[in-house]
């Protein structure tokens, strides 16, 4: 039915998009994640700029350990040597960031795309979401969940 539809981007996004900052707090992101009943957030540079995406996958695949890992081979790589334990705070507080979690290489669309090139995007590349970008700058995002709104209003 998206086939024969004359549905575009435009009609079915989302325009209040909850965005972050690549350093964002994956614990911020979570929590507004659940807050909002949304799977994902495109990450915004200052600048406004399309930096990245960050999911629930990414939160699931994201681990505590990574940091006492990090920190473990800093201990190694500086034996013999004390390490400031500020220092390694700071490593492990840099490994909650989105930054190093986010996807970087994000399919995007543009306003007049087409629902139905929109779902083949969506079943190709096994994405559930695309950000909407006019100009560079982001105006909205669809989900599959806009899809299937628009299938069930004909």
């Amino acid at each position: 039915m998206l086939e024969t539809s004359t549905l575009t981007a435009a009609d079915v996004m989302t325009r209040d998009v909850v965005t972050v900052r690549p350093h964002t707090s994956l614990i911020y992101v979570a929590k507004i994640l659940g807050q909002r009943h949304i799977s994902g957030v495109p990450v915004l540079e200052e600048s406004g700029q399309l930096a990245g995406i960050v999911t629930e996958a990414d939160l699931v695949r994201w681990h505590d350990a990574d940091a006492d890992k990090q920190a473990w081979w800093l201990h190694m790589l500086a034996e013999g040597f004390n390490l400031n334990p500020s220092f390694l705070d700071y490593v492990r507080s840099e490994q909650d960031k989105v930054r190093n979690v986010m996807h970087t290489e994000v399919v995007t669309v543009a306003p007049e795309t087409p629902v139905s090139e929109i779902a083949r995007l969506m079943t190709k590349k096994s994405i559930k979401r695309v950000p909407v970008l006019r100009d560079g700058k982001l105006v909205g995002i669809v989900a599959r969940s806009d899809l299937v709104k628009a299938l069930a209003n004909g």
